[in-house]
């Protein structure tokens, strides 16, 4: 397939063919996949801005070498995909949404961290057994500036308020490295196991809580309804299971008066659905309350 290593991106978005370069078991439900460009430069066009940097990842089927994809004719990005969808389903790469946790250039690599469970999905079992040189397809940021970044940190904000389940940290953990020095942020983590909880590097005013599910941890809304906030112009940001965030957006919005414009939510995943049943259930709108 063409990738952005032929030609000039025409959009925000591009195909880019990469390589695992090595992985590391970060807990006992993360493990971190280290890409590089498939043939040597093609993340030389990738401009992941960090924070919460979504981007596509296209997967083989078992017994694959590499993820089947169509050709992208004149830059057409969704011609390209609307081809993928008509392929199918045992033949086209598997597509899942991850984020980015970190970009680096010499040498150009990209970190993508993997929640792990045990019923998990096609992306959890491939990057469990993921080795060198395995190849995959990511459809991913050509400008630093683009809408699969939400974080979005208002001038005037005076508290960041995050929750994130162990699908959200990686994006969490860049989030909290970019906050400017004293800004102050209280931040629940909720993870399967003990063993999970990471170090996070920030130069903020940080207040962060790990809420480890094996240890019987609250529910996230009870959690942050127990805590004090000081703020008078916070900023939130939720991701994780989309039930909880739900819940947790209701009650920042509904029982501590946020205003909902200020208030970032992402359903990563839902319990009980695949990622391709949640992309067509219906979402929580502004107008929801």
């Amino acid at each position: 397939m063409t990738t952005a290593a032929s030609a000039a991106p025409a959009a925000p978005f591009a195909f880019f063919g990469l390589k695992v370069v090595r992985t590391r078991r970060l807990g006992p439900s993360l493990v971190r996949v280290t890409f590089t460009g498939a043939t040597g430069d093609e993340l030389k066009a990738f401009a992941s801005g960090g924070l919460d940097q979504s981007l596509s990842l296209f997967l083989p089927h078992p017994g694959q070498p590499e993820p089947v994809m169509p050709p992208v004719v004149d830059g057409d990005l969704y011609g390209a995909l609307g081809a993928w969808r008509a392929m199918p389903d045992e033949v086209r790469a598997v597509m899942r949404s991850y984020t980015v946790r970190e970009q680096r250039r010499d040498p150009e690599e990209v970190d993508i961290d993997f929640a792990l469970h045990e019923d998990g999905g096609p992306a959890c079992r491939w990057a469990a057994q993921a080795s060198q040189g395995d190849r995959v397809v990511v459809l991913g940021p050509a400008v630093t500036d683009n809408t699969g970044v939400r974080f979005r940190l208002p001038q005037d904000a005076d508290e960041v308020l995050i929750w994130g389940d162990e699908t959200a940290l990686p994006a969490a953990s860049s989030i909290l490295e970019s906050l400017p020095a004293g800004t102050r942020a209280r931040v629940w983590l909720e993870v399967p196991y003990a063993a999970d909880r990471l170090e996070l590097r920030t130069g903020a005013d940080v207040t962060v809580t790990w809420l480890v599910r094996e240890e019987g941890a609250p529910a996230a809304v009870d959690a942050v309804r127990a805590a004090e906030l000081s703020g008078t112009a916070p900023y939130a940001w939720i991701a994780g299971e989309a039930g909880s965030v739900r819940a947790l957006r209701r009650h920042l919005v509904n029982e501590r008066g946020i205003d909902r414009r200020r208030v970032t939510f992402v359903g990563y995943w839902r319990r009980g659905l695949s990622e391709d049943a949640l992309r067509e259930a219906p979402e929580a709108t502004d107008d929801e309350p």
